[in-house]
């Protein structure tokens, strides 16, 4: 039997990671199947390739010959996988989650609460007895979920309100008879009370007025569907959610297209929903998702609006340029997001006092060499934990690389 600190040094290496997937129905059977050198298309869709220490799917490492739990193993050696201060600051839970979406179809339209809504939330369903898995279940953990996207390709998005003139020239083009009524308060009201009044009346309407607007909005846009994305997106919405208050979504919501290595910092509160494309998604490491149409799954409209925040405003749009290393700045305490380019001529060399890494080759390959000599290779489709007890590392090869880390633990450098 090993020592407590021959277990310890088990840490002084990086791991290659064994991940979930998601297989949710909007998922995409070619996407990850490809990244992962695997049979495409896939037998389901798959939606999301989890890499982190969710309880809900954690990845798996190989240590002692058998594959386990990260979640148990930071556990159990919290300063040697975490680093310092981050189970002081977080718990002994790794911050973040890091992911591969693939959206062949969209996804319902979300929010996510703060961390004192989150709190408050989960230890409220504790006491109803709610099991966590419960399909009515809002709140599966106790923890915010600030998110950032970044695009692998062409990436279709909702992302916050937007502006009231905007959203009322959009309703007013689309279903001016069904919300004639409504429309009048964009002309009296504040900005936010008028976002508000309107979303609300529209999650609130009852079945047969929400079935006239829809397919009043509907009807219109497939007149215009060549006309503009608005038209284009309610229309193709409107095929696959007929009757759902939701399909009205792009006219209320900014419609985002971000092109490769373009990103989106997602704050709690923001309304929003990705509709197509594969991304790298960096988050706080949580699974709560408040949701309000254009879905299957449970939707809880008082909630929802009680975490929304009313904003009318239009997205930042962050650009990671041609550099060879560029992060993604993101107002998050838990996460930071770089995108590695791999050259062949030099290696990169990570900063000293450095915490726990995930990296995620998308192209090419090559190796990642620790301190102590240990050498791992990566190709496409690898992902790795660098746990804060490896060290300092070297990466040198061919390829692109995303790294997610703790914001303040600085970008890696280029060697000779």
């Amino acid at each position: 039997m090993k020592s407590e600190k021959e277990k310890k040094g088990m840490f002084r290496q990086a791991f290659e990671l064994d991940n979930a997937i998601q297989t949710y129905a909007w998922g995409s059977r070619t996407a990850i199947a490809t990244l992962l050198g695997r049979p495409s298309p896939s037998p389901v869709p798959q939606a999301e390739l989890w890499m982190g220490a969710h309880p809900k799917a954690p990845s798996k490492i190989l240590v002692d010959g058998a594959w386990q739990p990260l979640d148990r193993l930071i556990e159990q050696f919290p300063g040697e996988v975490l680093g310092p201060g981050v189970a002081e600051r977080f718990g002994p839970r790794l911050p973040y989650l890091f992911k591969v979406l693939a959206a062949a179809e969209p996804l319902s339209i979300q929010a996510h609460p703060d961390l004192k809504q989150a709190r408050e939330g989960f230890a409220r369903e504790n006491r109803a007895g709610v099991p966590v898995d419960a399909p009515g279940r809002n709140y599966r953990d106790d923890n915010h979920k600030p998110e950032l996207i970044c695009a692998l390709s062409a990436f279709w998005a909702l992302n916050g309100f937007r502006p009231p003139d905007e959203m009322a020239a959009n309703l007013k083009a689309l279903s001016p008879e069904g919300l004639g009524k409504q429309m009048a308060l964009f002309e009296t009201a504040a900005p936010a009370v008028a976002i508000r009044h309107m979303f609300t009346s529209l999650m609130t309407l009852d079945a047969a007025r929400r079935r006239a607007v829809v397919n009043e909005a509907v009807t219109r846009a497939r007149r215009r569907e060549a006309e503009g994305e608005v038209c284009r997106w309610v229309a193709a919405l409107g095929r696959r959610y007929p009757d759902d208050i939701g399909v009205l979504a792009p006219a209320l919501l900014n419609l985002v297209c971000l092109a490769p290595g373009e990103a989106m910092f997602l704050p709690a509160g923001r309304l929003h929903a990705y509709l197509e494309g594969t991304a790298i998604e960096l988050m706080a490491n949580s699974d709560n998702v408040l949701r309000g149409g254009l879905t299957a799954k449970h939707v809880d409209v008082p909630e929802l609006l009680r975490v929304l925040r009313f904003e009318g405003r239009r997205p930042e749009v962050l650009r990671a340029g041609d550099g060879p290393a560029v992060r993604f700045d993101a107002p998050a305490a838990e996460f930071a997001l770089w995108v590695l380019r791999l050259d062949g001529g030099r290696k990169w060399t990570s900063p000293a006092g450095r915490r726990v890494e995930i990296l995620l080759c998308t192209e090419g390959g090559g190796r990642l060499t620790v301190a102590s000599g240990h050498v791992t290779g990566f190709t496409r489709g690898t992902s790795l934990l660098v746990p804060a007890a490896a060290g300092v590392y070297r990466l040198d090869g061919h390829g692109v690389l995303y790294r997610a880390a703790l914001p303040d633990d600085g970008n890696l450098t280029r060697e000779t």
